[in-house]
C-alpha cells in the first residue's frame, strides 16, 4: 500500500514561498489503478515525484509498502557517457536484478540496434523514452507511475507500449497523472482532481470528471462540491 498523509510542497521563489501541494491524503492498495486529473501547472508531476521518492514532502509523510517506479514519462536520468547497455546493468544493479536475462527483451524492444552500445547523450529524445521505458519494464515493480499520456515513437511501438503497460502488467497498481480525461476513463478505476495543489475525492467518477470539466471553464467550479475526505483508491 502507497499512503499520502497530509502532504504539502513548497518551493522558495523570488517573491517567497509557493506552495504547490496542500494536505494531500490518499492511499492506493495492491492492483488499484488511480487516475489524478489536473491542468497544466496543477502540481501533477511534483505529486508524481513525490510518490515516487524524487523528492520529499516539505511537511506530512509518505507511506509506501510497494516497490514504486520512477515516473515512465522520466528520461533525464538515462543520460552521460552510460550507452544503453551500461544504463541497463545500472539500472538493475540497483534493484538486484540480473541484467543478463533482461537484454533479450530490451535489445527487442527498444529496436536500438547498435545504438545501444552507443552513449546515451547522442540519442534523440525518442531513442532515449524507448530506452527509459524498456528499462522501467524489466523490473518487477508492484505501483507503476505514469505522468502524462505514454506516448514513445509512432503508433505501432506506442501500441507496444500500452501491450506491455497495461496488458502484462494490468495486475499492478497504477497511478496515472494526466489532463488526459479519456485516458484516465480508459484505464483507471477511481479519479480525482488536482486543483490549485489541493486533490479532489469524490463518490464516483463521473463526479470526478464533471469537477475537472468545471474547473477548466473561466467560471471555475460552480455547482460542484468535492468530498473532502481522504482520497482512498
Amino acid at each position: 500500500m502507497i499512503a499520502l498523509h497530509n502532504v504539502c510542497k513548497q518551493y522558495p521563489m523570488r517573491e517567497g514561498m509557493r506552495t504547490v501541494l496542500q494536505n494531500v491524503n490518499l492511499t492506493v492498495r495492491p492492483g488499484e489503478k488511480l487516475g489524478i486529473l489536473g491542468r497544466n501547472g496543477s502540481g501533477k508531476s511534483t505529486l508524481i515525484r513525490l510518490i515516487g521518492g524524487a523528492e520529499k514532502p516539505s511537511s506530512g509523510h509518505i507511506t509506501r509498502g510497494m516497490r514504486v517506479s520512477w515516473p515512465l514519462a522520466l528520461i533525464s536520468g538515462f543520460g552521460g557517457s552510460l550507452t544503453g547497455r551500461d544504463s541497463l546493468r545500472l539500472v538493475c544493479r540497483i534493484y538486484g536484478v540480473e541484467w543478463r536475462d533482461k537484454l533479450d527483451f530490451v535489445l527487442d524492444f527498444t529496436e536500438l540496434g547498435r545504438y545501444f552500445d552507443e552513449p546515451v547523450q547522442s540519442y534523440s529524445h525518442g531513442m532515449m523514452a524507448r530506452l527509459a521505458f524498456a528499462v522501467s519494464m524489466v523490473i518487477d515493480f508492484d505501483c507503476f507511475l505514469i505522468d502524462e499520456v505514454v506516448a514513445v515513437g509512432d503508433s505501432t511501438f506506442t501500441e507496444r507500449c500500452n501491450l506491455e503497460l497495461f496488458g502484462k502488467r494490468g495486475h499492478k497498481a497504477m497511478v496515472i497523472v494526466s489532463h488526459s480525461e479519456p485516458f484516465i476513463r480508459e484505464h483507471c478505476d477511481h479519479a480525482a482532481v488536482l486543483v490549485n495543489g489541493q486533490l479532489h475525492s469524490f463518490a464516483s467518477n463521473e463526479q470526478a470528471f464533471a469537477f475537472y470539466q468545471a474547473s477548466l471553464q473561466p467560471k471555475g467550479l460552480t455547482g460542484h462540491t468535492a468530498i473532502t475526505e481522504p482520497l482512498t483508491a
